[in-house]
């Protein structure tokens, strides 16, 4: 007998596959796939014959993936390079007085925007944007010492270096200590529930999460102290089940995951990895400081994590995100040290000149 909602979780599946990732767009599909379900049924279609009617006319993966991809690599496209343009421009007209350190701010804000953007898509900062950052921004305030508020090249370094070190162990510190806290999220389903592992997801009763949010290292695992385990071929009962990105252990048992692409595991509870930031955001708030000095880390660190806050929030009660998905933080560093060349730096040395 035909199950409308297992056919939609198949059709989710696909998806994913097919590297459409939810919430969104995948969310916005299936809206309109259940609501093109509905249409056929009223028209007098059994509920079969409206799902595969419905499916052939949303598209499938692989054309809507081909197709949200031209659309969102053009239009990040257009957005870059209005918001570069932008940016140069206000730098400019606001220190065009001096030259030299115009052009300075200039290449610092590409490189924030360039890790702001590749942030939001890949979750990740490349260390040619924050290394390269930290040598540059270092070698900068040798040559113009007034990027710190100093005459001498050696003073510009010294100050660079403070702001270099700052950034990297203020921000490392709350990684490893927000990991510590709350690295782990756990899932109670409240009696014996049942969670499928496919290829690129896992499926719980109420929502699908692809790996990609799940694995952001290579230590992160989800955890369940199973009623049973069902691998293939191999069948258990009470075991401990451990999955990392490249591990699979089931009770005394150990497996490469790419071995096992379904398994069905039936358990009450769960523990799911979360991450709050990376190594990349460290580096960045590095890169911070090398150009602006520590008063600018200290700056943009209470900045980020209050645009974060509420722009988390916001997303949130939007219903745009849930409490559990992860949002990129580098772009609201970034932010910080944009609203710190624009005029942060003056609101700072006001509070601290009380």
């Amino acid at each position: 007998m035909f199950d409308l909602e297992q056919a939609i979780v198949e059709w989710r599946r696909q998806m994913l596959a097919a590297g459409i990732k939810a919430p969104v767009p995948l969310e916005e599909l299936e809206i309109h796939l259940r609501e093109e379900v509905e249409l056929q049924v009223r028209s007098g279609l059994n509920e079969q014959q409206a799902f595969a009617t419905a499916a052939q006319r949303i598209g499938q993966a692989s054309t809507l993936k081909s197709e949200f991809a031209k659309a969102g690599e053009t239009g990040r496209a257009a957005i870059w390079f209005l918001f570069t343009a932008v940016v140069f421009v206000s730098c400019w007209m606001q220190f065009g007085q001096s030259p030299m350190v115009a052009l300075v701010y200039c290449v610092f804000l590409a490189g924030l925007i360039a890790a702001s953007f590749i942030d939001f898509k890949h979750f990740i900062i490349p260390d040619k944007i924050t290394i390269g950052g930290i040598l540059v921004g270092f070698f900068c305030s040798a040559l113009l010492p007034q990027l710190h508020g100093q005459k001498l090249g050696l003073a510009g370094m010294f100050q660079s270096l403070l702001g270099i070190g700052a950034g990297a162990v203020l921000v490392y510190f709350i990684l490893r200590t927000g990991k510590l806290l709350f690295g782990r999220q756990r899932i109670a389903f409240g009696g014996e529930t049942k969670i499928i592992f496919t290829e690129t997801a896992m499926l719980l009763p109420e929502k699908t999460i692809p790996y990609t949010e799940l694995f952001y290292r290579k230590s992160d695992a989800i955890e369940i102290q199973a009623q049973s385990v069902q691998a293939g071929n191999h069948f258990y009962k009470d075991v401990s089940f451990r999955l990392t990105p490249n591990s699979l252990k089931i009770g005394d048992d150990t497996f490469s995951p790419d071995l096992i692409p379904h398994m069905e595991a039936v358990g009450s509870e769960i523990v799911l990895p979360r991450e709050a930031m990376g190594l990349g955001d460290v580096k960045l708030m590095a890169a911070v400081g090398a150009f602006l000095g520590w008063q600018a880390v200290i700056f943009s660190l209470i900045a980020s994590s209050l645009i974060g806050s509420l722009v988390g929030v916001g997303l949130i009660a939007a219903r745009r995100r849930e409490w559990s998905s992860r949002l990129p933080y580098g772009p609201w560093i970034a932010l910080a040290a944009v609203i710190w060349i624009f005029g942060g730096s003056r609101f700072f040395e006001a509070i601290f000149a009380r």
